[in-house]
């Protein structure tokens, strides 16, 4: 069996006690049936990233003989074999985006919540949904791991750990996105920190010279690639 459509209805027809229909498969892999139709026409002729491993799992084939036709249907599936991603399950959660001036007073009186700059949705489950939010990375100081146009998910109900990425706000109306970086305690016990760039040419802010206020702590990064 050479082509996808020859190997996908001999999964459909032959293998199963029962024959697969078209929608059936369309279902279980989250595509519309002329999706499935096209794949046992031939007019596509191959299945790849999440459709080729929901349709695998559905039909109880192995992935890589689906794609390409090397091996046997049967073949158990193995760390070393065509497919390196898994199923993501978890449900999706509405939560506003937010500018960092929004941001900056984000828990204060004076933030309302009522106008968000927009809305997204996450698979991020934090203990308080009402507690995150997601920013837009704006201006260079965190590159090159997070460029401008990138998003984050900040949960402003847990407390930072050392090498943690926050959202701080430092007596102006806006805030700032850095790396938290412990420095030491002071009289009380309370950790001094640094809020650190990761480009070099932006400067550092520390707790003892400045006051500062963590926000929320960063979870979740996410990245458009064209």
């Amino acid at each position: 069996m050479k082509t996808l459509s020859e190997r996908l209805k001999h999964a459909m027809e032959v293998l199963p006690p029962k024959k697969i229909k078209g929608v059936e498969l369309a279902r279980a892999v989250g595509v519309k049936p002329p999706s499935v139709s096209d794949w046992l026409s031939g007019k596509s002729k191959t299945m790849e990233g999440p459709n080729l491993v929901r349709a695998a799992q559905f039909l109880k084939v192995n992935s890589k003989w689906l794609a390409t036709g090397v091996g046997s249907p049967t073949d158990k599936e193995s760390k070393s074999d065509f497919s390196n991603v898994s199923l993501n399950d978890t449900p999706f959660r509405k939560i506003p985006v937010l500018d960092f001036v929004q941001a900056g007073l984000f828990g204060d009186v004076a933030y309302d919540g009522i106008n968000p700059k927009g809305e997204t949705y996450t698979t991020y489950q934090g203990a308080k949904p009402e507690e995150v939010f997601s920013l837009t990375i704006e201006g260079m100081s965190m590159a090159p791991d997070f460029l401008p146009g990138d998003s984050i998910v900040v949960d402003a109900s847990i407390a930072p750990q050392p090498g943690s990425f926050v959202i701080a706000q430092n007596g102006t109306s806006e805030a700032t996105f850095k790396k938290y970086r412990v420095i030491g305690y002071d009289e009380f016990g309370r950790e001094e920190f640094e809020l650190v760039p990761l480009n070099p040419d932006y400067p550092t802010l520390s707790s003892r010279e400045h006051k500062i206020a963590i926000i929320g702590v960063m979870v979740m990064h996410m990245r458009q690639y064209k």
